[in-house]
């Protein structure tokens, strides 16, 4: 037992002199990690710094290049040489701010020269037969202008007769028709500038029957429909139409007036040809022909035509 005592410490004491060995190799490899460690660091950011000049470096080269192309260019541009030619023919100044300065003193001289036309004899002839050519035009340009302006005079002036007289005949008609439909009272038109018919306003005075109306505000909203009627009938009168649609126009009347609307469109339809939109009795008595639509099924409309001037005739009513 003594024997195996003294051989398991033999061991024991091996085995601790291994442990420190490996913990003392541990500890050296750790530092030499962390020295590899700031070596790859310090390595690391002396890349990036490369990096950074190269990319610095790069867009030197670049902007190099450009000025090189833009030189070449200009040399080509200003004084018609090549890069070749240049270098052949001239060498490079010794001072180059200086020959810049000097460069734009000459510069600053030419331009102060003004500019030189060699061909200005040759460019006088050309201006001068120019000159001519559009004086000549000229000339043909203001006598048709004179000859305008006498046509439009001329026709401002069969304008202006044409329409006074126009305006008298409806001046006259609508006073006439106002007092038919109204049963009585006066209508007039006033130029308010008789001095200049073609662009002077128009006055409309009304004055139904028992009634002294001194603004046209005053009418009640039939009043002034079967006033607009008036004066459409009236314009009617002087141009009659082949053709005319109203649309509600007696909508705001009274069945009376209705009526006497009804009977003066009938007098009218001898030279046109009248369609009413309406949904007055007093207008439908007098067509000649009703259209109309019904929906005797749901969503289908249907077209009905009752032609009242045959139905009258054959029942003998006037």
């Amino acid at each position: 037992i003594g024997d195996e005592i003294d051989k398991c410490s033999e061991e024991k004491n091996i085995l601790l002199s291994e442990i420190e060995t490996a913990q003392s190799e541990r500890t050296e490899a750790e530092k030499r990690s962390s020295a590899l460690r700031t070596d790859e660091k310090e390595l690391s950011e002396r890349v990036q710094s490369l990096a950074g000049e190269l990319a610095r470096l790069e867009e030197r080269k670049g902007s190099a290049e450009n000025e090189y192309n833009g030189t070449i260019t200009r040399l080509y541009d200003e004084y018609e040489l090549s890069l070749r030619q240049a270098q052949s023919e001239y060498e490079l100044p010794d001072d180059v701010p200086a020959a810049k300065r000097r460069l734009n003193e000459l510069k600053n001289k030419i331009r102060a020269l003004g500019s030189v036309n060699v061909a200005a004899i040759e460019e006088y002839k050309e201006v001068s037969e120019r000159y001519e050519f559009l004086s000549a035009q000229l000339s043909d340009v203001e006598k048709s202008k004179k000859e305008l302006v006498r046509l439009i005079d001329e026709l401002t002036q069969n304008m202006s007769e044409q329409f006074r007289d126009k305006f008298e005949l409806i001046n006259k008609f609508f006073g006439e028709t106002f007092s038919e439909l109204f049963g009585g009272g006066s209508a007039q038109l006033v130029l308010t500038d008789p001095t200049d018919i073609l662009e002077s306003e128009i006055e409309i005075k009304l004055q139904p029957p028992g009634k002294a109306i001194k603004r046209l505000d005053a009418l009640s909203g039939g009043e002034k429909g079967l006033s607009a009627i008036s004066l459409l009938f009236a314009i009617l009168k002087v141009n009659p139409s082949p053709f005319c649609i109203f649309d509600e126009v007696e909508a705001a009347l009274d069945e009376s007036n209705v009526t006497r609307y009804a009977q003066y469109v009938r007098k009218m339809s001898a030279n046109t040809q009248f369609i009413l939109i309406t949904h007055r009795r007093g207008s439908m008595e007098e067509a000649d022909r009703l259209y109309g639509i019904t929906m005797q099924e749901q969503g289908v409309s249907k077209l009905l035509e009752l032609k009242t001037a045959e139905l009258a005739k054959e029942l003998g009513i006037k």
